[in-house]
């Protein structure tokens, strides 16, 4: 098959149909959480929180992020078959969010975990719509994976 010229580009991202359908079951899961985030977040409650997609092999994800987060970190199962979790920590900025996916993979990596990826996504403000908060998300994990940066923790801030 022949590669269309746009797709030889090293920024271009192009979604296949798994991605798509992960990006749809994350809008869903996600949307109605973020958007009590953002009234929070306009009535001056609420400062800015991350949103951390993360997955592994060989490990117990679910036991272990739930056993990890806070009390008021939420955590959403999106993908069981492809062990793909979201958290989003409330009231959390760049250092915390780092700080929590470090002690996650750190873990993981005790526990034999493989093929770990994590990417996370500062939200400091209510402008942004809630799918381009989930759409960046997504985009940024699906770039993680096809970059194999596994091990690493991609960390992305909106303003």
């Amino acid at each position: 098959m022949k590669v269309r010229e746009n797709e030889m580009q090293k920024e271009n991202l192009r979604f296949d149909g798994n991605d798509i359908a992960l990006a749809a079951k994350m809008v869903d899961k996600l949307t109605t959480t973020i958007d009590i985030l953002y009234y929070l977040m306009e009535r001056g409650e609420e400062r800015s929180f991350v949103v951390m997609l993360i997955s592994g092999k060989n490990v117990d994800m679910k036991t272990l992020l739930t056993k990890e987060k806070r009390n008021t970190d939420i955590l959403f199962e999106i993908d069981e078959e492809a062990s793909l979790y979201a958290v989003i920590c409330q009231d959390t900025k760049i250092d915390g969010g780092y700080h929590f996916a470090e002690r996650m993979l750190r873990n993981m990596l005790l526990n034999k975990g493989e093929d770990i990826y994590c990417t996370e996504l500062e939200v400091r403000t209510s402008t942004h719509s809630i799918k381009y908060v989930i759409f960046k998300l997504i985009e940024t994990y699906v770039k993680t994976k096809r970059d194999k940066k596994h091990g690493e923790i991609i960390f992305k801030s909106l303003h």
